[in-house]
């Protein structure tokens, strides 16, 4: 039995896409119900074995010059058990995730796109980013990191995001600072005149609630829950954002955006987890001290790690000068505000 393989690639015959490549198979015509009984089922499976067991990881950037995905080989070395968080919200993450990757025939049971979106939100330096290479890793998911500033239109944006690959993350970072307007609708507005092209109904937005420069927030909603979302399975979705009320409400509903994570600023658990990753201890007489200062005071994950990081082979001296340093913060924003600063915490 013999079987012959070609790589072929197409020029785009719409304007929607850039190119297309595929695998052509022949063999004898006697062969046919063989190969689609058992060959075809076959390669397929491998194929997903060998996604789920693949060793390099890549990160995608769109260059709009070439009119193509660029990579480099990703060597974040995030993973969820370097993690910075609360014990209960990893766990909440890892096991969503989880169930995401095994539900492929019941998302298609239930006629649902295999897709989830995330929001990461919360103040600078508290590990949105990390968590995203963290999720990355667990998956053995690309990341197409997509800036919607250098998007010209809703085609240039069809046209992006439907030449990512399937098993990946699409990222759109600091969204709140995409749009031009993103609480700008009209509040004398009925809500209820508000509805979308999906047949569940939703929020139907004009053109003039964009992304800078050109792109149109219902292009993006179109794409991350209409029609166009179709074009593609077995991905997830993730936006992160500084202010999450700044963001428009039809971003937020279910479909869109299905999990929301608020990503808040360091805890005592999230201390003990820096100062294992970054200084290998679990316990230290000053370990009650930094935990107090952490309960009133304002101060993000990423802040503790950059003490701990410059002295990793003194834990001692790393926990004094983090400790000076929540000291001296705490100190001036007493100065500044007249009160002492508490941590908001979800």
């Amino acid at each position: 039995m013999r079987f012959e393989w070609t790589l072929c690639e197409n020029e785009a015959e719409t304007h929607y896409h850039s190119h297309k490549k595929y695998f052509q198979l022949k063999c004898k015509n006697n062969y046919r119900e063989q190969v689609m009984r058992s060959y075809l089922p076959y390669i397929s499976q491998t194929a997903a074995e060998i996604l789920n067991k693949r060793e390099t990881l890549n990160i995608y950037t769109y260059d709009d010059e070439d009119s193509m995905w660029e990579s480099t080989v990703f060597k974040h070395p995030a993973t969820f058990d370097t993690l910075a968080m609360e014990p209960d919200l990893k766990k909440f993450i890892i096991e969503d995730l989880d169930s995401f990757v095994r539900r492929k025939d019941y998302f298609q049971s239930v006629g649902r796109v295999w897709k989830r979106g995330y929001l990461l939100y919360g103040p600078p330096g508290t590990g949105k980013s990390t968590l995203v290479a963290a999720i990355a890793n667990h998956l053995r998911f690309n990341i197409y990191d997509l800036q919607l500033q250098g998007v010209r239109n809703d085609s240039q944006l069809r046209r992006i995001l439907t030449s990512t690959t399937n098993r990946s993350i699409l990222l759109i970072e600091d969204i709140d600072c995409s749009t031009k307007s993103s609480r700008s609708r009209d509040r004398n507005q009925d809500p209820k005149e508000d509805h979308d092209d999906d047949d569940e109904g939703g929020d139907q937005l004009d053109n003039k609630h964009s992304f800078d420069p050109g792109v149109t927030l219902s292009g993006l909603l179109n794409f991350i829950d209409g029609l166009w979302s179709s074009c593609g399975e077995e991905r997830i979705i993730i936006f992160t954002s500084n202010y999450k009320e700044k963001l428009d409400p039809a971003l937020l509903r279910p479909g869109r955006m299905d999990v929301h994570i608020y990503m808040g600023h360091c805890t005592p658990a999230a201390f003990k987890k820096l100062a294992l990753t970054y200084l290998g201890i679990k316990e230290h007489a000053l370990f009650k001290c930094v935990e107090d200062l952490i309960q009133r005071t304002v101060i993000t994950p990423a802040e503790v790690a950059q003490h701990l990081i410059m002295k990793s082979d003194e834990p001692q001296a790393a926990l004094g000068s983090l400790i000076e340093f929540i000291i001296m913060k705490d100190t001036e924003m007493v100065e500044k505000n007249g009160v002492k600063t508490i941590s908001k915490r979800l």
